[in-house]
């Protein structure tokens, strides 16, 4: 219904409609179009972002997307679709959180004309706190919005052979076929959902099709299930399990022959024989869905081809999984398939479907903690569903790791970044944490990471830090870090007699062992030793980027979720920066070209 309103507002597609056909008091006034947004896939934040693109407002908060909105100075009309799909996995309550923190405020805003597409159960959450009058409540199951001859009508295009391309009594004969689609309309009351089930069983299976037997018509989704089954002479529990793995899958859709996989995994028995022959079984209640082929070419062939199957309508979903004895059994077994279902658990030779929404089912199996022990999934994994599922999780039932991922997160969802930056950032995130093992892991994946992280320091209230060095004796110079710390900080010495300042010196390179060094004998690089290394530094207020002097190309991108206050580059290409959590070095991994060549 949406989209149609959407098309008769919009100014190309009035052009292609024969507008004197329909009822005058539904078609829109030539205004300028509402905006459309699809919610489907999106957390509340991107949703917000998402909405400040399109007005193009210049906000660097989200709560002042709302102030700008307000002062635009004209009506801002806004259509929002799918709300009961929004988020990137399901087992999250983010369509509530959708509703609470955008479209109420939105709908509160005086000249914000919005109009909602809602699950029934969020419609008090809306309207609550809203003047009144404010808010028109649209129920079409309600009788007032039933349509019964827009049904037989729905029901009798669909069964004209030009449109179902079969020629049999009931599609070629317009009496018959009109009797037969008023007696889908009768059964299906206010639901084209249900019509649309009833038609496409009845093509299927035509030949025990009765145009007079009301009774072998569905009045619900449950109802064209079991029909349908019946219809063809399955069970309708094996059509059931074969729609489960489809009624809990993630995002839009799900590749076939993952789908045939945990077909089994959910019954508990081998179902491939049911899946050969069962295709005319689920054919009314599935739709393909084509995608393009996975970009970074990971995955193989068996579950990551291009069909994806998903559900014909959420409500057939919602029939599904109500009629599962238990969900989360369910979801425990198509979790174990999944695992099983990694190659030598390689998480990048895993399919797509696999390593992106593995964390999803498992959350609803409540699983995850134990999943978040590997550093390939951190990497190989989509963060945007990761992060969604790791949220849902309460914090005191984290891991270390999954805790490190999770402070890490937003720089990996903010930015897109690819594999290997994922891999590097973790890498330095890990160290930081004092996860060390996890920081070597990663380093065993197969990617060029452009730094090792050789220590971290968590120490309060650094103001500034250098590099220099220290004679040595017994051979060449020693690289250190010099700290600028407040006084009283363990293992700082103060620098003046005043104790107002002081400093730590660490190695950039353990080991560290300066308890009685001379402070004046540190040398920092001069001027023209800097500008005659081989690498040079710039920096942000979120980011330090490391470069090639010789050909200006970016060798290394460190990004922080928290400002830098110091950094400083060695002439032999050790970074050390600081923030609020401390100081930490890191080796930039650069070949020289000319030692390259």
């Amino acid at each position: 219904m949406l989209t149609g309103f959407l098309m008769l507002c919009d100014a190309e597609s009035r052009k292609q409609l024969d507008l004197d056909r329909l009822d005058p008091s539904c078609v829109p006034p030539e205004l300028p179009a509402p905006a459309a947004t699809n919610a489907r896939g999106l957390t509340a934040q991107q949703f917000l972002w998402a909405l400040a693109d399109h007005y193009e407002l210049a906000v660097a908060r989200s709560e002042d997307i709302y102030e700008e909105l307000a002062a635009i100075g004209e009506p801002v009309s806004l259509v929002v679709l799918d709300v009961d799909q929004a988020g990137p996995v399901r087992h999250t309550d983010e369509p509530s959180r959708l509703v609470r923190h955008v479209l109420k405020p939105l709908a509160a805003l005086e000249s914000v004309r919005l109009v909602a597409e809602l699950p029934r159960h969020l419609v008090t959450e809306l309207a609550k706190g809203l003047p009144a009058g404010a808010v028109q409540i649209i129920d079409l199951d309600e009788p007032q919005w039933a349509d019964p001859e827009g049904l037989v009508r729905h029901a009798e295009a669909a069964l004209r052979p030009a449109f179902s391309g079969a020629d049999l009594p009931f599609t070629v004969a317009p009496e018959t076929r009109h009797a037969l689609a008023a007696a889908i309309g009768r059964r299906a009351s206010t639901s084209p959902l249900v019509v649309q089930l009833a038609v496409q069983s009845i093509l299927i299976a035509p030949e025990s099709v009765d145009p007079t037997d009301e009774d072998r018509l569905p009045a619900s989704v449950g109802e064209a299930l079991d029909l349908h089954a019946g219809r063809l002479g399955a069970d309708p529990q094996t059509l059931r399990l074969m729609l489960a793995p489809l009624a809990l899958a993630e995002a839009d859709g799900m590749p076939v022959r993952l789908w045939a996989r945990l077909v089994s995994a959910v019954a508990g028995q081998d179902m491939s024989h049911a899946i050969v022959n069962g295709m005319p079984l689920v054919a009314p209640f599935i739709q393909p869905v084509e995608r393009k082929a996975d970009t970074d070419g990971n995955g193989d062939d068996e579950n990551s081809g291009r069909a994806l199957l998903r559900l014909l309508h959420p409500a057939i979903g919602d029939e599904i999984r109500a009629g599962l004895p238990n969900v989360r059994a369910a979801q425990m077994q198509i979790a174990m398939a999944l695992l099983e279902a990694v190659p030598e658990q390689d998480w990048s030779k895993a399919a797509p479907y696999v390593r992106n929404h593995i964390a999803g089912h498992t959350l609803a199996a409540g699983l995850l903690p134990q999943l978040l022990t590997d550093p390939g999934l951190f990497v190989h994994a989509d963060p945007v569903p990761l992060r969604a599922a790791i949220e849902a999780v309460p914090v005191e039932e984290l891991g270390a790791p999954a805790r490190t991922y999770l402070r890490a997160a937003p720089l990996l969802t903010r930015n897109e970044v690819s594999e290997p930056w994922r891999a590097a950032l973790l890498e330095t995130a890990f160290v930081e944490d004092g996860l060390p093992e996890y920081a070597e892991a990663l380093h065993q994946l197969g990617f060029e990471l452009p730094w090792q992280t050789l220590w971290s320091l968590p120490v309060a209230g650094i103001r500034e830090v250098t590099v220099g060095s220290l004679p040595n004796p017994d051979g060449p110079p020693i690289p250190v870090a010099v700290l600028v710390v407040p006084p009283g900080t363990p293992g700082a010495r103060l620098t003046d007699e005043g104790g107002e300042s002081a400093v730590l010196i660490h190695a950039l390179v353990p080991p560290d062992d300066f308890a009685s060094v001379d402070l004046g004998q540190i040398l920092r690089p001069s001027e023209e030793e800097r500008d005659a290394a081989p690498l040079g530094l710039s920096r942000g207020a979120d980011y330090l980027r490391v470069w090639d002097r010789a050909s200006e190309e970016v060798v290394a991108a460190l990004i922080s979720d928290v400002p830098f206050i110091s950094a400083d580059l060695s002439p032999d290409g050790i970074l050390v920066v600081a923030t609020e959590r401390g100081a930490k070095a890191l080796r930039i991994r650069w070949v020289d070209p000319a030692i390259a060549s």
